[in-house]
């Protein structure tokens, strides 16, 4: 009888670009790293999500903030000069116009010293531009736009970086490593992006994607909501975080994974969709959900849409491949009295009841301390949003 061997499982999905990038700097040299700045640069909540994911490996394979050829390849053609794949460009910016190439910038947040910042090109971006190129408008009732033409500064730098310490949160936030120390090898790693609350529809939306036909049977789905600055009236990052974790006690699915993402939202639609998919496979995913009107946004004045429903899903759709990911597309799910939740088109066809809870009817009762129907949201997570309140 002839013995055999079982062949090792596949390895974790490659990061974008080859290598997982790592740019803190080992202990023992960080006060000499630190003592070759000249001088001090506070970052806003935004530097400062950039500046982690780009010291932790979520941007790999970048090594730090994007000089001008790059940036201005991915405003015209969401790649960098080299022809990588980026949805958005990134960049660190400022006004002060005293900031020279060659100065060494140590990048401070509420108290921490976080990297030290070498200046290798500095110019005025055209933000009309940029606008256009990114978000497909100029118009400042895009959220994004507002923020470039409004709170980002007049210049940009470019430059590699050296990490020091990680912003303190009160979500914790795993690198890149950490969460790949935690999935499976040789599995599917489904990646849910949200950035509200997470109610029933949502988590059958995502525990159903694990069914989807291009899903392994071993696969798991990293729930990975961004918790960092995004649209002014969204519920804070804190309030969030502490729903995620009421939530992931309550439900105790082994086949979830729970970390979070300090990104700041941009609401640039196709194009934040594939910045997501690029950070979830620096992650270790390999399966994207695309919800319909994915980090889409509105106009406040006309209430109408920057992007069409499903613009995000076809521009990931088309760029899967070349990322070596999957996309999972968002089942339409409604809840219906005699069959739970099931998708829209199925509800149709058999005449099902559908039962529908606006946003605002949520919020309306939730000050009113009225209940919650449990089809509509977890008994845990309403708990956090009232104390909140």
């Amino acid at each position: 009888m002839t013995s055999s061997t079982t062949s090792p499982a596949p390895a974790l999905i490659a990061p974008h670009g080859g290598s997982l990038v790592d740019l803190m700097v080992p202990a023992a040299d960080r006060e000499a790293v630190k003592a070759s700045a000249g001088r001090r640069i506070e970052c806003s909540h935004r530097n400062a999500c950039d500046v982690e994911l780009l010291v932790v490996g979520g941007f790999s394979p970048l090594r730090g903030f994007m000089h001008q050829e790059d940036y201005d390849a991915v405003v015209a053609g969401h790649r960098t000069s080299s022809g990588l794949l980026f949805g958005l460009p990134i960049v660190f910016d400022s006004d002060d116009e005293t900031i020279a190439v060659g100065d060494r910038l140590l990048l401070t947040y509420q108290g921490q010293e976080l990297a030290v910042l070498t200046v290798e090109s500095r110019w005025e971006p055209d933000k009309a531009k940029e606008a256009q190129g990114c978000y497909g408008t100029t118009s400042i009732e895009h959220p994004a736009v507002r923020m470039i033409s409004g709170e980002r500064g007049r210049f940009y730098l470019g430059g590699s970086l050296q990490g020091l310490e990680l912003p303190q949160r009160v979500f914790p936030c795993k690198t890149p490593a950490e969460v790949r120390a935690t999935l499976p090898a040789g599995q599917s790693v489904v990646a849910f992006q949200c950035r509200n609350p997470i109610h029933r529809a949502h988590y059958e939306l995502f525990t159903r994607a694990l069914h989807a036909d291009n899903v392994s049977e071993g696969g798991v789905v990293l729930v990975h909501p961004t918790c960092g600055p995004t649209q002014e009236d969204d519920i804070s990052g804190e309030v969030r975080f502490a729903t995620y974790e009421r939530l992931a006690e309550e439900v105790a699915n082994p086949r979830i994974r729970w970390a979070y993402l300090p990104y700041a939202m941009h609401m640039a639609g196709p194009r934040e969709a594939l910045q997501h998919m690029i950070i979830r496979k620096n992650y270790g995913c390999t399966h994207f959900i695309i919800g319909r009107d994915m980090a889409g946004c509105k106009s406040s004045l006309t209430g109408d849409d920057f992007y069409g429903p499903y613009d995000a899903q076809d521009f990931a759709r088309e760029h899967a491949g070349e990322l070596g990911m999957e996309t999972v597309p968002s089942l339409n799910l409604v809840y219906t009295e005699e069959e739970g939740y099931v998708t829209a088109d199925h509800a149709k066809a058999r005449g099902l009841h559908v039962r529908k809870l606006s946003g605002t009817q949520f919020r309306q009762m939730l000050r009113g301390g009225e209940e919650i129907p449990e089809w509509f949201a977890f008994r845990s997570v309403v708990e956090v949003l009232r104390a909140a309140a």
